[in-house]
């Protein structure tokens, strides 16, 4: 047996690690193949060095963020105060902040794709062009035609292919209506399903309907993946309008559901608050992670580019 403490492991045999791949985790290889000798405070691994460098070149990581863009109106309370101009400036700031993150994935709520109030700019092909994202994927919740249209609901940017994609509005309401986009994202010749939602902001009891809706809905999609059908486990993220330690409501609600049929996280913890982002009070905002995916980094960045602000959770997994 090779004993190693946390300071000597990234020696151990490994080599010129600088040719490793920059993103390995060091402590993530010690918390997954730490056993203990009961007579000894030390770790000890029961490996051969060589399966450190196996560990490192078989992890991948991806970022996701979920963001509410509220329209495209910044901080204010309306987006029909603002010139197409000033929604077009916001966007490209939001655009550069998905840019810095470097975000893989991201899942948009209140985005517009041919609206009256925010001068009928398709802000989900603004803020492609401006990240730089080569896939886009809307569904679209509200839609009313007219001298005044409305079109808008959630969205998905990703660097990755999508498989196949399907939006689920939770009613037939032409304005204020809520709903979820479900895709099948194409990472490492696998399909990464994912849930992105947005729940009701007025009624605890429509968010229950609403959750019951989407746990009917992965109780009869199988996964794209399983030969066997099982049921899907997506990683499921949005805007929940209700933070997670309420009991009774949307979060834990959702949260007990999936225990039924596999383990999950929530991210980012309960202290981190989400909105409004000027002065946040409350975590609304969520990525329920199941595993074998496991959270590397969760962040939750001061940007005033939304009464949200948004979550940035880096995703670690085996190709």
């Amino acid at each position: 047996m090779l004993p190693l403490n946390r300071a000597q492991a990234p020696f151990a045999g490994v080599g010129n690690l600088e040719r490793l791949k920059a993103w390995v985790d060091v402590d993530s290889f010690l918390r997954r193949f730490r056993v203990w000798n009961l007579k000894s405070p030390f770790p000890y691994f029961i490996l051969h060095p060589s399966s450190f460098i196996h560990y490192c070149l078989t992890m991948a990581r991806l970022t996701l963020v979920t963001f509410n863009i509220a329209h495209g109106r910044g901080l204010s309370l309306y987006q029909g105060f603002h010139s197409a101009k000033g929604i077009r400036l916001n966007l490209a700031r939001i655009g550069a902040m998905l840019a810095e993150t470097k975000a893989d994935i991201v899942a948009l709520q209140e985005v517009d794709e041919d609206s009256h109030w925010n001068q009928r700019i398709n802000l989900l092909q603004s803020l492609r062009e401006a990240a730089g994202f080569p896939h886009a994927y809307m569904g679209v919740n509200n839609r009313r035609w007219g001298r005044k249209p409305l079109a808008y609901g959630n969205a998905i940017l990703s660097r990755h292919p999508v498989r196949f994609w399907e939006n689920n509005p939770f009613g037939t309401a032409m304005l204020g209506e809520k709903g979820f986009l479900y895709a099948e994202v194409e990472i490492a010749g696998h399909a990464l399903p994912i849930i992105n939602l947005h729940l009701d902001y007025r009624s605890r009891a429509r968010r229950i309907l609403q959750v019951k809706q989407i746990i009917e809905f992965l109780r009869q999609r199988p996964h794209p993946d399983c030969p066997m059908k099982r049921p899907v486990c997506p990683i499921i993220c949005g805007d929940f309008n209700t933070h997670s330690r309420r009991v009774g409501d949307a979060v834990r609600h959702l949260f007990d559901a999936l225990l039924t049929h596999g383990e999950y996280e929530i991210w980012p913890h309960p202290l981190e608050k989400t909105f409004p982002a000027h002065l946040p009070s409350r975590g609304i905002d969520f990525i329920f992670l199941p595993k074998p995916y496991r959270a590397h980094r969760c962040e939750v960045p001061k940007e005033y580019l939304s009464d949200h602000c948004p979550v940035v959770l880096e995703i670690e997994f085996e190709e």
